[in-house]
């Protein structure tokens, strides 16, 4: 058995540090192999989408928190516009990004 470790060969693009891939048989056929690289190329490319996304919620509620509304009003629109991409991206579902717009928005309104 043999793992794929990253689809970017010779760069760190992509690299989730301390992440460790799943170690499953590597397929013989050109077409599956290329499905392989494909597929691990999509899901570090959501995992950065949402990462992102995580970031600016974190940022905003630690804002909001500290009583920092028009900061946390500034970062709004990047929020939105991350949110929306994961969502057109199928990174999350389009009622989760619904969701985190909607409750974020009226934090931030309650807040000032």
């Amino acid at each position: 058995m043999c793992g794929i470790t990253s689809p970017f060969r010779g760069s760190d693009r992509g690299q989730i540090p301390g992440r460790i891939l799943e170690v499953f048989p590597i397929p013989n056929k050109p077409s599956a192999l290329k499905r392989v690289r494909q597929s691990q190329k999509r899901r570090f490319r959501n995992l950065r989408r949402k990462k992102q996304m995580r970031q600016l919620i974190k940022q905003i509620n630690e804002q909001v928190n500290a009583g920092q509304a028009k900061d946390a009003q500034a970062l709004l629109p990047a929020l939105m516009k991350a949110v929306d991409k994961a969502a057109q991206r199928s990174a999350i579902h389009r009622n989760k990004a619904a969701r985190i717009k909607t409750r974020l928005t009226k934090r931030v309104k309650q807040a000032s």
